[in-house]
């Protein structure tokens, strides 16, 4: 007879009970006063079963059925212990199948892994959470840990145990909320998820693995369990160079890229490249048109195309519409043996309430606030994460980390960092909650944030952190020893839409709005600023970026090459989105190609060609790039001419002879003999002209030069003559 008290035989074959490893598996008993072994097993799906003992001689031991749905006891002799036992099960159908019994492993989680969890320092978690292929005492197997702390019961369901959540009931670790269980034979490929009763409530929750690093592709929302250990990288070089770079002095321009509409191939139902495909593709032409960095647009899975990757519902999960981890992995591989950064989009301000993400995950608000005026964003009506509840700061931290650990990437960017840091970020007066002092700064995201930065500055050296920043918040790319926030960048929002209203202005009204063009200067070394041209400025009705110029389709292309122009001469890193390299014509939408068709015209080309040379003169020339955010590599020559809209600089190395002069008239009418100072009597060979005819432009210039005399002017002892083209930017160095 079983000493199981029928009270607990009810609550596990009803889906009750929060600890099955207490009733299955192998226990010491009494039978008839002797001491004896007993092997319990939960098998709904069979009509018979038998335990083999592999002691000496493997020994098979029949199963008595205890309970009509499906628990079955067997009783052994106490010695010798059997080594791992199998379990010969034949079903209703009369299948005959052999499997080892997960309930004769112990729990895998150490001690320490449950007080670092608690504590919220857990920071290589991704490596135990989640599911992972382990090898057991010889036997191969999926372990499987997911946090459920309001959970009465969890299991793991899928396609091996017919998504029967009775089947393969976790083991609850206690008050630290997380459930465990190592199931063996699973293999690689395993697809999966959790199963979850809600504490004091009828039904069942299907959710998706948080940790899990693939999922299927939408619509199907199932995780995989894959084993991404074997991948041997080939970027060591690169690796070891980033670690001694600093990133505030090197060139950086970047490549924004949305994988899912980059180029598609039409031929077969417009379909997406894969990532194997990009890195074939994608890498070759970023390193052609000379960008130090593609960042991606987020990767992390989703279930809806729509939102480009900011609503995820798998922070550790490479989106499977383009190919496995592994072949996300070749991608950055081949980026890094091509000499090309990969950063990438994450979002870590929200999520979506689809069903099987992290929404209500355990029938409770785990991972958001439970108050609508603290978690849930009227912008993009989805959920906030509660950073101040250790596990979820613990879960974010771990997702940024596993990135650059797992994947290689050389940076994130946070998406909406302002929505983090305000309380009171897109709402009404009443709609808010203060925090403890009474302001409206969120100390808890502050607090992860600086966290975040701190980690990835310590952990990866030479990685970038970069913030979409749209306030004046202060130190956002200072360091949090400073009182900063410890990014490596921000982006430059400011700058960009001043620059976008300005060239959005008929050149003869510019003469009133030459504030724009300096005003960008009275900040610029506030921050590491990157200046950005990103996906946001060409979508939901604002046009492309050559539509927002005005002008006929002459006036419209040099425009944009002198929009270009200043962009790169101006301090600050650079970023431009796909598309704009070559003048895309129609506003980006998700769904379709680039219209690549379009190189075929001379303006398009023109305008490739300018980004091409753009990047590679911004590379090879330290004074654009080398002291970048600091008044010691910047100096202004004459911004005070608004009546002919043409503003001088000169952009320094730290040499002070590394230096170059750019000259910017944003008007169509050409300049003759235009007095400009300099500080050399030199000649000044002109470097790049943006009205070249190699650009579309009307071949105006300076002949490859100008020597410069003894004439002082603007405060300089020599000066040169020009000839400015039509609304262009040359820029010129002194030989």
């Amino acid at each position: 007879m079983s000493a199981l008290s029928r009270q607990h035989i009810e609550q596990l074959v009803t889906g009750s009970h929060w600890d099955p490893l207490a009733i299955l598996g192998p226990h010491m008993s009494q039978q008839n006063g002797v001491p004896a072994l007993v092997i319990r097993s939960f098998l709904p799906e069979a009509r018979e079963a038998v335990v083999l003992a592999q002691t000496s001689d493997e020994v098979a031991f029949p199963m008595a059925r205890i309970h009509e749905s499906g628990l079955f006891e067997a009783v052994l002799p106490p010695a010798p212990a059997p080594s791992h036992y199998r379990l010969r099960v034949v079903d209703h159908a009369g299948r005959l199948s052999e499997r080892y019994d997960p309930y004769a492993f112990a729990p895998l989680l150490s001690d320490f892994d449950l007080h670092l969890f608690a504590e919220g320092t857990f920071f290589k978690a991704y490596e135990t959470l989640g599911s992972h292929v382990r090898r057991i005492d010889g036997i191969t197997g999926i372990h499987f840990v997911v946090w459920a702390p309001n959970a009465g019961r969890v299991s793991v369901v899928g396609d091996f145990n017919q998504w029967d959540g009775r089947r393969h009931p976790m083991t609850n670790r206690g008050a630290t909320g997380l459930w465990e269980l190592f199931i063996p034979g699973l293999e690689d490929g395993t697809i999966y998820k959790y199963e979850i009763r809600p504490r004091g409530r009828d039904g069942f929750l299907l959710k998706a693995d948080p940790y899990a690093v693939a999922s299927e592709l939408r619509p199907k929302t199932a995780s995989i369990a894959r084993d991404i250990s074997a991948y041997r990288w080939n970027d060591q070089a690169w690796m070891e160079n980033r670690r001694h770079q600093n990133p505030l002095e090197v060139p950086v321009t970047v490549y924004e890229v949305h994988l899912g509409s980059w180029m598609r191939i039409p031929e077969e139902h417009n379909r997406w490249l894969t990532y194997r495909e990009l890195a074939a593709k994608l890498i070759p032409y970023v390193k052609d048109m000379g960008y130090t960095h593609v960042e991606l647009m987020p990767v992390t899975e989703h279930p809806f195309d729509a939102s480009w990757g900011y609503q995820a519902t798998g922070y550790f999960a490479v989106t499977s519409r383009y190919g496995t981890p592994e072949d996300f992995m070749a991608f950055v591989d081949a980026a890094h043996q091509a000499g090309i950064g990969v950063l990438m989009d994450w979002a870590p301000a929200h999520f979506p309430d689809d069903a099987h993400g992290l929404s209500q995950f355990d029938g409770t608000h785990l991972y958001d606030h439970a108050d609508p005026r603290l978690g849930y964003h009227p912008d993009w009506h989805s959920r906030i994460f509660n950073y101040g509840r250790v596990e979820v700061r613990n879960f974010l931290l771990n997702s940024a980390l596993s990135w650059l650990d797992r994947y290689h990437i050389d940076g994130l960017r946070v998406d909406a960092v302002a929505s983090m840091l305000y309380l009171d970020y897109g709402r009404k007066a009443g709609e808010w909650i203060p925090n403890q002092f009474g302001g409206h700064e969120n100390l808890d995201a502050v607090l992860f944030v600086k966290d975040l930065n701190v980690l990835v500055h310590r952990d990866f050296p030479g990685a970038m952190m970069l913030a979409e920043e749209s306030t004046s918040w202060a130190g956002v790319s200072r360091p949090t020893y400073t009182g900063g926030l410890g990014f490596t960048f921000k982006w430059n929002m400011g700058w960009m839409h001043d620059m976008l209203d300005y060239f959005s202005h008929d050149p003869v009204h510019r003469i009133y709005h030459q504030n724009q063009l300096t005003f960008g200067l009275l900040y610029a070394f506030n921050e590491n600023f990157m200046l950005p041209l990103s996906h946001d400025e060409v979508v939901h009705g604002k046009g492309s970026l050559i539509n927002k110029m005005p002008g006929d389709e002459w006036q419209q292309f040099a425009n944009l090459r002198a929009l270009y122009g200043y962009m790169y001469g101006h301090p600050g890193k650079k970023m431009l989105f796909m598309g704009g390299e070559f003048a895309q014509r129609d506003e980006w939408t998700h769904d379709h190609s680039l219209d690549w068709h379009l190189l075929q015209y001379g303006y398009h080309q023109g305008v490739q060609n300018l980004v091409r040379d753009l990047n590679r003169l911004y590379r090879s020339e330290r004074a654009l790039h080398a002291v970048d955010h600091d008044w010691q590599g910047f100096q202004w020559v004459d911004f005070h001419d608004a009546a002919n809209s043409i503003v001088v600089f000169l952009r320094k190395a730290h040499d002070p002879d590394e230096q170059i002069l750019c000259v910017c008239n944003f008007t169509p009418v050409p300049r003759y003999d235009y007095r400009i100072g300099v500080p050399h009597e030199r000649f000044y060979r002109e470097l790049l002209n943006t009205d070249a005819s190699l650009y579309g432009g009307s071949n105006m210039g300076n002949g490859g030069g100008v020597h410069a005399h003894r004439d002082p002017s603007h405060g300089f002892p020599c000066s040169l003559q020009l000839t400015l083209p039509p609304l262009s930017v040359t820029y010129l160095k002194a030989g």
